[in-house]
């Protein structure tokens, strides 16, 4: 691949981490990293999920999961309740106080968009989703498997 292709993508990416506080220790003004905030959406987003299930989602590995979900649990975000399934199991859930801080970290995602978005016009929002629905597509493995480069 050509080098200019690779600093292009490189440049986009530490531009867009930087544009929406990626990097970041606390993301949106709270306590949590971005990580964090992610298994807290995995969780609320799928009421039981398995530890496993949101390591192969998110493509993490099992220990940092687990640093993760200690944390979670600590702050009283977290349910974990043993499977009647497989007894080596846990389902994840939130609680009442996790649902709260879920719900709270969504508006300020939302806000924070808006934010982004509000000097351009509907014309370029228009745009912008529209390529970055583009970039989604391309670099979703299973659109690439047949192709000649």
């Amino acid at each position: 691949m050509k080098q200019g292709l690779i600093d292009e993508v490189r440049a986009f990416n530490r531009f867009y981490t930087d544009i929406i506080g990626l990097l970041n220790r606390n993301f949106l003004d709270s306590p949590y990293s971005l990580a964090e905030i992610r298994v807290v959406y995995e969780i609320f987003h799928h009421k039981g999920i398995r530890a496993s299930q949101i390591m192969e989602i998110m493509h993490i590995d099992k220990s940092y999961l687990s640093r993760i979900l200690k944390k979670l649990e600590k702050d009283g975000l977290l349910l974990r309740e043993r499977s009647e399934e497989d007894a080596r199991a846990f389902l994840l859930s939130l609680t009442e106080k996790g649902n709260t801080e879920f719900q709270w970290l969504n508006k300020a995602s939302n806000e924070q968009v808006t934010t982004l978005l509000a000097p351009l016009t509907e014309k370029k929002k228009e745009t912008l989703v529209r390529h970055m629905q583009n970039i989604i597509r391309i670099l979703t493995p299973e659109n690439n498997r047949n192709e000649n480069n």
